[in-house]
């Protein structure tokens, strides 16, 4: 049993969490010199594992589903940053959706038969979220696990006025299976940095987690996905704390 004081703790890292990444928006000049070398987020396929079934909990809580009391195993991390034009403006209101792998490597849908006898039932494998006034968004996540054939990667897809306006991929920064992802390798050299993210401890961490800070660049027109529909249903939810 998960007790009120162990609730109680998960809600204060959660808050924390958002905090230390609004600080990073808040701090004076810093944005300013982000702004200096943003560019426009690459974009790439959105792979044949989009869940056919979104599942009954599609909150940016990755790690608990519903209100089970067992977490997903994996390394915890916060995942935040901002969608902002090429301007540095930042988006409101826009749709963020990720998808990954569970940390046996298994996808949510049902078509993705790779060690499926081993999927982690308690991980929620797919998340959303709508940005706020100053663009941010936040997901509470494992850090990505290599797939068959792939390097550690979560999707990523923005989506404005009910359509799809890029999907995208982040991959964790220097990791050893970059060199050999196919997909990865296929974005022009001057623009993979932007589909690499650091994965860094979470300072004052007790148990090991992890922050990641991913900006999400969109272009003067964003371009639509390939059917040009919103692929989420339903409006995003996200949990604030726990009863």
């Amino acid at each position: 049993m998960i007790d009120q004081t162990s609730l109680l703790h998960r809600r204060e890292v959660i808050c924390s969490a958002l905090a230390v990444g609004a600080s990073v928006f808040t701090t004076p000049g810093l944005f300013a010199e982000r702004l200096q070398t943003a560019a426009q987020t690459a974009a790439q396929g959105e792979g044949p594992f989009y869940p056919n079934q979104l599942p009954l909990d599609t909150d940016n809580d990755l790690l608990i589903v519903n209100n089970a009391l067992t977490p997903a195993v994996g390394e915890i991390t916060h995942l935040s940053g901002r969608v902002m034009d090429i301007k540095g403006d930042p988006i409101r209101n826009a749709f963020v959706e990720i998808w990954q792998v569970d940390n046996h490597a298994v996808y949510l849908h049902t078509g993705d038969k790779t060690n499926r006898e081993n999927q982690d039932k308690n991980f929620q494998g797919y998340g959303r979220f709508l940005t706020d006034s100053e663009g941010r968004y936040y997901f509470r996540t494992i850090k990505p696990v290599a797939y068959p054939g792939r390097t550690p990667h979560i999707h990523v897809g923005i989506s404005r006025n009910g359509h799809r306006v890029l999907t995208t991929q982040l991959y964790v920064k220097d990791h050893p299976g970059n060199a050999r992802d196919g997909v990865l390798q296929r974005v022009d050299p001057q623009s993979r940095a932007t589909v690499l993210c650091d994965f860094q401890p979470l300072e004052n961490s007790t148990i090991g987690e992890l922050t990641a800070s991913f900006d999400i660049v969109l272009g003067l027109t964003a371009r639509e996905d390939e059917d040009g529909k919103m692929h989420g249903i339903g409006k995003p939810q996200w949990r604030r704390s726990r009863n």
